[in-house]
């Protein structure tokens, strides 16, 4: 796999549940950081699903995200990831997210590979 063939993009509409206030990272009803962290997330699934083997999954293993500009409830964000380091099991995505033309956040998330029973068999 190349690292130029792990693409996705999802759009996200804020919602109540969305905000730092209900996530528990602040006080106010703008688009939390741990919701900004689980929408990038999805998308890097996204992006690495369709090349999974029958019993593979991936796992998240490192994030690096900032979050730079506050979104209102009911803004849409578009989340995108693009592979940017592929080696063997591993996989590094950059992540972005545009509330329209401005960047809220931006970053890596790193996932592996893994046979999920195996996976769960190590619990």
């Amino acid at each position: 796999m190349s690292t130029a063939d792990l693409t996705a993009a999802l759009t996200f509409t804020v919602t109540d549940d969305d905000t730092a206030l209900a996530v528990g990272s602040g006080s106010l009803a703008v688009l939390g950081t741990p919701r900004l962290l689980a929408w990038c997330e999805a998308v890097t699934c996204a992006a690495i699903e369709p090349t999974l083997a029958e019993g593979s999954t991936s796992v998240g293993t490192r994030v690096s995200l900032e979050h730079l500009a506050a979104s209102k409830v009911g803004a849409e964000v578009v989340v995108t990831a693009s592979s940017s380091y592929v080696d063997g099991r591993l996989v590094r995505f950059a992540v972005s997210a545009r509330d329209g033309g401005k960047l809220v956040g931006n970053g890596e998330v790193t996932r592996v590979v893994v046979d999920a029973e195996k996976f769960l068999s190590r619990l």
